[in-house]
C-alpha cells in the first residue's frame, strides 16, 4: 500500500492523498464498479473489488477481488487491510459493512452521503430543509397511514419503499378509489413514503464531482428519457434555458456539500414548465457515478468514473467541458445483440459490460452517439 502523507488542503475532511501504486477498494462488482476500475487502472492505481456475486463483472478488470457477503466481518476486515481507501458502486451498502470498514480505512463517500440516500424519506426530508423543492410526501407504514396520507397529498400519488427499490421496483401508483390495504401489500407492506405527482415536461439531471478538498466540478446538465422505468436515452445538451442549467448546477453543488461528499454524485430532477417559467423539482439523489453520466466517457474532458477516482484518491479534479453533442443509449436486454451494427455506425462508441447472460430488463452496456441526428 502506498500512500502520500501529505495532509489534505484546508477545509478539506480529514484523511490521506493516494498515490499511484495505491489499491483502492470498490464495494460491489457490476458495471458500475468494472468503469470506476478501468478508469482508476489507467490512473496507476491497483482494485480490490469486493462482492457476494462470483460472475461479478468488475472481477475481470480487477487486480484483485473478494467473493463474500456484505455480512461477512471477517472478510470485510481482510479487505480493508488489503486497501488504501474504499467506494462504492451502490448506495445500499449494509450500515454495519460501511461501519466495519471505516473504522479501520477511509471509505469515500462518506457515512453521511449513505445514510440520507439509503431512505427516500430521509433523502426528502434532507432535500427539504436545504430550501430544494421536492414533491409533497409523507411517510407511510400502514395501510391507514396510506389513507391519510393520500388525502393530505391528494392523488394520483406514488407509493415507493423508502429503502432499496430502484428501475421502476418497490413501487405502486395510487389513484382515486385505491385499495390501501392491496396497495400497501404490493410493495411488500414495507415502511413507505407517498410521493405527489409532479406535472412534468422533461426528467434531467445533474451529475457533479467534489474533491477531497471541497471543490466542485460538475457536467453539463443531461436530459433523460426512460421506457418501463429504465433510463433508455440521455441527451446532452439538455433542451433547458442557461438560467435552468444553473439553477441545477447550484442545486448539485448545495447537495454534495451538505452530504460533505466526496466523488461523483447525480441528483435526478423534474422540470416544470408552467405560466410563471421553467422550474426545478428534486427528485432523487444517487451518491455515486450514475446511468445518466455515462455519456461522459466519450463526450466530456474527464468521464464521470475518473472524476470519482480522483476525487476519492484526493487528487485534483479535471475539467468537465462538453467536447461534441451526445445522445447515451442503454442497451437493455437483447439490446446488445446489435454490438456489430452499431460498431459500423459513424461516431458511435460501444461499452458492453461483459454480462453473460442477456435478461429482460437487464442494461447490457451503452453506447454514446456524438454528434447525433435529431430525434424524430
Amino acid at each position: 500500500m502506498s500512500l502520500d502523507s501529505a495532509p489534505a488542503e484546508a477545509g478539506s475532511p480529514a484523511g490521506p492523498v493516494l498515490a499511484p501504486g495505491s489499491t483502492l477498494g470498490i464495494l460491489g462488482g457490476g458495471q458500475l464498479g468494472r468503469m470506476i476500475a478501468v478508469a482508476a487502472a489507467r490512473l496507476g492505481l491497483h482494485v480490490h473489488v469486493y462482492c457476494p456475486d462470483p460472475l461479478s463483472p468488475a472481477f475481470e478488470v480487477a487486480t484483485a477481488h473478494t467473493v463474500a457477503a456484505y455480512e461477512d466481518e471477517a472478510a470485510l476486515q481482510a479487505f480493508a487491510a488489503a486497501v488504501d481507501v474504499v467506494t462504492y458502486e451502490f448506495e445500499n451498502v449494509p450500515e454495519r459493512t460501511a461501519a466495519v470498514l471505516a473504522a479501520a480505512v477511509p471509505v469515500r463517500p462518506g457515512p453521511r452521503s449513505l445514510a440520507i440516500c439509503q431512505d427516500r424519506l430521509s433523502e426528502k426530508t434532507f432535500l427539504s430543509g436545504l430550501g430544494i423543492p421536492v414533491a409533497a410526501f409523507a411517510a407511510v407504514d400502514s395501510a391507514e397511514d396510506l389513507k391519510a396520507a393520500a388525502v393530505r397529498i391528494g392523488l394520483p400519488a406514488v407509493l415507493k419503499t423508502r429503502r432499496m427499490g430502484y428501475d421502476g421496483k418497490g413501487q405502486t401508483i395510487i389513484r382515486e378509489g385505491f385499495d390501501a390495504g392491496a396497495a400497501f401489500a404490493a410493495i411488500g407492506a414495507k415502511p413507505a413514503i407517498l410521493e405527489a405527482f409532479v406535472p412534468f415536461v422533461l426528467e434531467c439531471s445533474i451529475v457533479l464531482a467534489r474533491g477531497l478538498d471541497g471543490t466542485v466540478v460538475p457536467f453539463d446538465v443531461a436530459e433523460n428519457r426512460h421506457e418501463h422505468h429504465i433510463l433508455k436515452y440521455t441527451t446532452v445538451p439538455a433542451t433547458v434555458s442557461a438560467a435552468t442549467a444553473a439553477a441545477a448546477r447550484e442545486i448539485g453543488t448545495k447537495v454534495a456539500a451538505a452530504l460533505g461528499h466526496v466523488g461523483t454524485l447525480a441528483v435526478e430532477l423534474f422540470l416544470v414548465r408552467d405560466a410563471d417559467g421553467e422550474r426545478l423539482v428534486a427528485n432523487e439523489i444517487a451518491p455515486r457515478v450514475h446511468n445518466s453520466g455515462h455519456w461522459t466517457q466519450d463526450a466530456a474532458e474527464t468521464c464521470q468514473f475518473e472524476q470519482h477516482v480522483r476525487a476519492v484518491a484526493g487528487w485534483p479534479l479535471g475539467r468537465a467541458g462538453l467536447i461534441a453533442p451526445v445522445e447515451m443509449e442503454n442497451l437493455i436486454g437483447d439490446d446488445a445483440g446489435r454490438w456489430s451494427a452499431i460498431l459500423a455506425e459513424p461516431g458511435a462508441h460501444l461499452h458492453l459490460y461483459g454480462k453473460a447472460e442477456a435478461r429482460p430488463g437487464r442494461k447490457m452496456g451503452h453506447v454514446n452517439r456524438l454528434n447525433p441526428p435529431p430525434r424524430g
